[in-house]
């Protein structure tokens, strides 16, 4: 497993690179910010006037399995150092995000991408990391809300940075096209 870091002898992400020990962190100038990335903060910063390194997580893989979901938690809470150090972590995804079924005419979210939206946010009021770490455990409308990982997984990076008694905030709650949930969430 790698973590990438895009923009190599920035301070913030040199310590990035030595504070996770749990997987290869490399840095990389190749790569631009990505639509996760920038959607999020042409909004949030639109003058472009903060430094911004992006870390891309290696999605070679794309099977649940619980153990793989438990590491990516524990290595998202090796970056808790970047948090102490005034480093805004953003987790840019979707609670449900299934493309396969996304309906066009119907603005009317499916049944199943609220019921997990639903399961998720409760999760996420009470602390139950674990729930939200073993999904595929909500049955078979988490198989539907989340076929692949790679926009769940940032909420997964998110939540393991929360400190015990931190409060969260939901900032938006919303679907488009039916199955895409456009939750939106702050900590602290």
């Amino acid at each position: 497993m790698r973590l990438i870091i895009t923009v190599p002898g920035h301070r913030k992400a040199e310590l990035a690179c030595k504070t996770v020990r749990k997987a290869q962190v490399e840095c990389s100038n190749q790569w631009g910010l990505d639509h996760a990335s920038w959607a999020v903060l042409k909004h949030m910063y639109p003058e472009a006037d903060i430094p911004v390194f992006e870390m891309s997580i290696d999605y070679s893989f794309n099977e649940w399995h619980p153990k793989m979901m438990q590491y990516h938690s524990d290595l998202a809470s090796e970056l808790k150092e970047l948090r102490n150090n005034g480093v805004l972590i953003i987790g840019s995804g979707n609670i449900a995000h299934n493309l396969s079924l996304i309906d066009f005419r119907n603005a009317k979210p499916y049944e199943w991408a609220v019921e997990f939206d639903e399961k998720v946010k409760a999760n996420l009021l009470s602390g139950n990391h674990m729930d939200l770490i073993e999904y595929l455990n909500m049955g078979e409308m988490a198989k539907l809300a989340v076929p692949t990982l790679d926009h769940y997984l940032p909420m997964i990076y998110t939540i393991a940075l929360q400190e015990e008694g931190e409060p969260l905030e939901f900032t938006h709650e919303g679907f488009q096209l039916a199955s895409i949930s456009m939750r939106c969430f702050k900590i602290g």
